[in-house]
């Protein structure tokens, strides 16, 4: 069994749809080792500064973004296995997106598909996925 590390979630805006927070709240439960932070919408430049003056030393940004890399659930879970920092760091923008200096900031970018998704349904596909890839380093058969 391989060690899942600690994970946080920095997103911009509330999940404001019932049904959406309600899935997130389930991985959440079943996660442990996951916090998220909301902050509030604003601009990406001012949201990539706020977002910024959170990380601290050691923390591995990776921003979630439509140019990013893509993986399979069992490659995404590898590479969470694989990280060098057990404090890693994913960030949703508002619908505007993600601001440069933040992007040249993440040591990775990250793209849950090819598709867009409103920053709320993306927030949703990245927590299950996280508990997905923790199943799979555990070797559950959760993810078939």
């Amino acid at each position: 069994m391989q060690s899942f590390p600690k994970v946080k979630l920095i997103a911009v805006g509330k999940v404001k749809k019932g049904w959406l927070r309600e899935g997130v709240e389930v991985y959440l439960q079943r996660l442990p080792e996951l916090e998220i932070v909301e902050i509030k919408d604003s601009t990406p430049a001012k949201e990539g500064d706020q977002i910024l003056s959170i990380l601290k030393g050691g923390d591995r940004l990776i921003g979630l973004s439509e140019e990013g890399q893509t993986f399979s659930s069992v490659g995404f879970a590898h590479f969470l296995a694989a990280a060098d920092s057990n404090s890693l760091v994913f960030v949703i923008g508002s619908a505007a997106g993600l601001s440069p200096a933040l992007k040249q900031a993440a040591s990775q970018l990250l793209s849950l598909s090819p598709m867009t998704f409103p920053h709320e349904v993306a927030r949703l596909l990245l927590v299950e996925q996280l508990y997905r890839a923790k199943t799979i380093l555990q070797g559950s058969q959760y993810h078939k």
